[in-house]
């Protein structure tokens, strides 16, 4: 345990942490879902409406140049965190699936019927959908990396189905369904020896430690603020330069044009391309401001702590008979998907809730991983730096309670 970790301070941080739910405590292990919000985040939206609102690039009046510089002064802040190397090279969306949506719509004419695009089987829907919408068009072929009966993926098996003819190879890092962490140094040098683009889903990593990704040398990466302490509906999508300007905006509209006549348009430069009509500005503001905070503890911290988190809770529930977890691997975030014999999770979870405790059921979105375990679903519980070891108790002396109800 870090015990230089001040988590009672922090969680003073997040108003919502002080919430009863059925007259208990609110215990929330649903991180992955969405993180909660620090008072920091919340008033940056407020100074925002308050003080400076006025749409953004487009006024010469002082209220849009300090909406404008705010804007991109986040922009900034993301390139920073992440080691990008150019701020064009950020592209404010609504969240993860949009950014993606915006990699597959652009190649969705540059690649021909006999490319293949290769996936992972621990994805997210948001990961899978737009690429099946994609080949609808173009008539590409779909290559799925199987699982381990553990959950990791079969690297051996990946490197059988790479070939010449794979253009796009698209994965999570870590699984929003499992915690774990994919093993993407690998499958990026792999897969840029063998001439292929590899677009990474960090939603569900970006929260838990530091990520570099000019060491990582990925070509596509995207997350959303709503995992990063930061408010929903807005993320980023990375691209290298040179990739992102081969691809047609997924949106049309204004800000993303250069010129316009009725026989023709010619785009905006990065970012503003893949930026049209007007944006969530206060979200961007107030994602820059998560990026602070998070920054101000410390990335290295967190990532130490959440792991102590993850070790106690992983032995604790061990000890219930009957408790089975999946993906239990050693090289994973924060999570810990489970079920009880002869116990439905939505039961579990709705029992739980009723002890102020906040869980995920179900299949998370993740089909066919429920699918490779021959199970309709799991419970869920997902723990960040503002979780605590007396939670995890309460968490798991509410399951053996559970149990005894249910079995």
């Amino acid at each position: 345990m870090n015990l230089s970790f001040d988590v009672d301070s922090i969680r003073q941080d997040f108003p919502i942490l002080s919430k009863k739910i059925h007259n208990k405590p609110l215990v929330y292990f649903d991180n992955a879902a969405t993180s909660q919000t620090p008072v920091c985040v919340i008033d940056c939206i407020k100074d925002y409406y308050e003080k400076y609102n006025s749409n953004i690039h487009r006024g010469v009046h002082s209220l849009s140049d300090e909406a404008t510089n705010a804007y991109e002064n986040a922009r900034n802040k993301i390139k920073d965190h992440f080691n990008i190397n150019e701020s064009k090279e950020v592209i404010f969306t609504s969240g993860t699936t949009h950014s993606i949506n915006i990699v597959s719509n652009g190649f969705s004419k540059i690649l021909k019927r006999e490319d293949e695009i290769i996936v992972s089987g621990l994805e997210h829907h948001s990961n899978i959908v737009p690429w099946q919408m994609m080949i609808k068009n173009n008539g590409a072929k779909l290559r799925v990396i199987p699982l381990k009966d553990n959950g990791e993926l079969d690297m051996d098996e990946f490197r059988n189905i790479l070939s010449n003819k794979t253009k796009i190879v698209f994965l999570n890092h870590v699984s929003n369904a499992l915690g774990i962490i994919n093993p993407i140094e690998e499958i990026i040098d792999i897969s840029h020896k063998n001439g292929a683009i590899v677009l990474i889903d960090g939603a569900q990593s970006a929260a838990h430690f530091k990520i570099d990704l000019q060491k990582l040398d990925v070509d596509f990466f995207t997350a959303s603020a709503h995992k990063l302490c930061g408010p929903t509906g807005v993320g980023f999508l990375y691209g290298k330069e040179e990739l992102l300007s081969r691809l047609d905006p997924l949106m049309g509209g204004g800000e993303m044009i250069s010129d316009v006549t009725f026989s023709k348009t010619t785009y905006a430069d990065l970012p503003h391309k893949f930026e049209a009509g007007t944006p969530n500005i206060s979200g961007v503001i107030a994602f820059g401001k998560a990026i602070d905070y998070l920054n101000e503890i410390g990335l290295d911290n967190i990532e130490q702590y959440e792991k102590s988190l993850l070790e106690y809770a992983n032995s604790k529930l061990k000890e219930i008979d009957g408790l089975k977890i999946y993906g239990d691997t050693k090289n994973k975030t924060s999570v810990i998907s489970f079920n009880i014999d002869g116990i439905h999770s939505y039961d579990i979870g709705s029992i739980l809730d009723k002890f102020g405790i906040a869980v995920r059921t179900g299949q998370h979105c993740a089909q066919p991983i429920m699918d490779h375990f021959g199970i309709d679903g799991t419970v869920r519980a997902s723990f960040s730096f503002i979780n605590t070891i007396e939670e995890i108790d309460h968490f798991y002396e509410s399951l053996i309670k559970v149990k005894s109800m249910l079995s």
